[in-house]
């Protein structure tokens, strides 16, 4: 598919010119950081070197007064606590985060993940008939609640106090939960929004800490947990979340939880640098299996063990679910693909809406994702769960996919979600109307742009201007993520070497050795993945262009820069 590079908003150039001088760096630095809305040597000191201590005052959240409260009661009168979390990444390191701080002050705890199939997603029924049952009197909900208005007015009346830690969008009305803890909640004063679940967890048990004295470096040895709930989540990394995130991977990296550490090596990054990008790819997906294909309590015992042995045969366990997930993801996508190219008007179609009654609901989402990025159209994958048309939905850049469900509102049981991505039920027999109304609001509000892969690009640069302390100040940008993506470059008018290859087990990558005319700046390395069909115009003797992030590649114990090609094209394009 052919992609579009968007050159993003260079900044202004007096700040640009400003700050390069003031942190004696180069312009492209600098334009890096202003395109990032750090315009000042203060903020560019505090984006290089976090600190804990930058970490907001939590009593600014609405309600943390309450929480903390409630929280110094129970454990004053030893009541029985449930810790309730979601069955995905930023709901089981929630639990596990919270559990964690409260086993040793509470003799009576227990938490409690729903089933994705019988129960769903967020407050379940079952889970309060459970706590009421079983004589807990406090349930702090972590990652979900915050639209469970109905539900818990039905625990309350039953006895059970609510304490909510969510980072979601509320409705117009809020549980009457004890306390609710949720930044994005419009009369929250809380100056940061983007924390996830576990963050908000996080911010209580700061909280907690201040107000008790307990020492801060009980709950910073827990951030291993936290930054593996940012990255999973997809949340922004910047602000408060830069600076979890940050000592975060420290702890992940150095000495994480026992049963992080058992992850990580199923995973074969024992021993590496690990990054957001390791947690997404291979740490994440392992957690995220348990509730795809079992259940999400799974996750949660092995992030709160301190067995050994029986963390490794948990960890087993994690690993054989995603190594079904992946089967299913991979078989049910190849489905998926197959349903559109044999069908020529599908196929023609501004938008996907596949339903299969077979297909496993724990993978749908990723299906979706998949499907998306083939075709780059919104895609919703839907399944039969419980009698209904269950399903995911994944967006394309600048279209709002929760707002055009929404517009489909009358023909589903439920929705809910964001611009990007979402989530949907509906009656098997409302999918054929769903499908063309749902095409037509796609056809009439799909711009041109938005049905063409874009890359940002950050700036345009010479190959020349690579050299090792740019890449220094350049690695000093991580915890890259949303908000804060790898930089991304262009170079133009290069020349292959002549000694660049096909490469890989069918020839599918390619090796490129570059030059630039008139620039004694030798011979730069890059290597494009599954671009084997760019071969003929890189050896083609004329000059060309290349989108790029920049690497280190290490060969027989040495070290050096590499060039991550994300797209070749003609030099006419630009």
């Amino acid at each position: 598919m052919e992609k579009i590079w968007e050159l993003k908003k260079q900044g202004d150039p007096n700040e640009i010119k400003h700050l390069s001088a003031a942190l004696n760096v180069n312009m492209t630095i600098a334009r890096l950081l202003v395109q990032r809305g750090i315009t000042t040597f203060n903020e560019a000191k505090a984006f290089f070197r976090p600190r804990l201590s930058d970490l907001l005052d939590p009593f600014l959240m609405k309600d943390m007064d309450k929480a903390v409260a409630r929280l110094e009661l129970a454990i004053t009168n030893q009541e029985k606590v449930l810790v309730y979390g979601d069955y995905d990444v930023d709901g089981t390191t929630s639990v596990a985060l919270m559990y964690t701080f409260l086993k040793p002050r509470l003799e009576h705890i227990e938490y409690y993940i729903p089933d994705r199939y019988s129960e769903g997603y967020g407050i379940s029924p079952k889970s309060i008939d459970y706590a009421a049952e079983n004589g807990f009197t406090l349930i702090i909900a972590l990652d979900c609640g915050i639209k469970a208005v109905d539900k818990i007015a039905d625990a309350k009346n039953r006895g059970l106090d609510f304490v909510i830690c969510d980072h979601h969008n509320p409705d117009d009305e809020v549980p009457p939960a004890v306390a609710v803890l949720d930044p994005k909640q419009p009369d929250c004063n809380y100056p940061y929004k983007e924390l996830s679940g576990c963050g908000v967890g996080f911010k209580l048990l700061q909280a907690y800490c201040q107000k008790n004295n307990v020492e801060l470096e009980e709950i910073y040895d827990l951030l291993d947990l936290v930054v593996v709930s940012i990255a999973s989540d997809i949340v922004p990394i910047t602000g408060e979340n830069r600076v979890l995130a940050y000592y975060g991977l420290k702890k992940l990296n150095s000495n994480p939880g026992m049963g992080l550490q058992t992850i990580i090596n199923l995973a074969g990054i024992n021993g590496n640098d690990i990054t957001i990008s390791d947690i997404v790819f291979k740490i994440g997906p392992r957690l995220n299996a348990s509730g795809r294909i079992e259940h999400g309590k799974k996750s949660v015992q092995i992030l709160v063990s301190i067995d050994e042995d029986k963390s490794d045969i948990l960890g087993e366990e994690i690993d054989s679910f995603n190594e079904i997930r992946k089967t299913l993801d991979r078989d049910i996508t190849q489905d998926a693909l197959d349903m559109i190219e044999n069908d020529p008007v599908m196929k023609a179609m501004n938008s996907t809406v596949l339903y299969n009654r077979d297909w496993h609901k724990g993978v749908v989402g990723i299906v979706a994702s998949r499907v998306t990025e083939q075709y780059y159209r919104p895609t919703i994958i839907l399944t039969e769960s419980n009698g209904l048309a269950t399903g995911s939905a994944r967006s394309v850049k600048d279209f709002d996919l929760y707002e055009a469900i929404g517009q489909c509102s009358d023909l589903l049981e439920s929705y809910g979600g964001h611009m990007y991505a979402a989530g949907l039920t509906l009656k098997i027999e409302n999918v054929p109307e769903f499908r063309r109304r749902f095409e037509e609001i796609v056809t009439n509000q799909l711009t041109d742009l938005s049905q063409v892969q874009t890359i940002e690009v950050d700036a345009k640069i010479t190959l020349s201007e690579i050299t090792p302390r740019f890449y220094r100040i350049l690695k000093q940008f991580a915890p890259f993520g949303p908000h804060n993506m790898t930089p991304v470059f262009v170079t133009e008018d290069v020349f292959d070497a002549g000694t660049s290859r096909l490469v890989g087990k069918n020839k599918e990558h390619l090796k490129l050795d570059l030059v630039e005319p008139d620039v004694n700046s030798g011979i730069f390395p890059g290597i494009a993945f599954n671009q084997s069909e760019k071969f003929d115009l890189i050896t083609s003797g004329l000059p060309f262009d290349v989108c790029y992030s920049i690497t280190e590649n290490e060969y027989r114990g040495k070290t050096s820069l590499q060039l991550f090609i994300r797209d070749i094209k003609k030099r006419d394009i630009f």
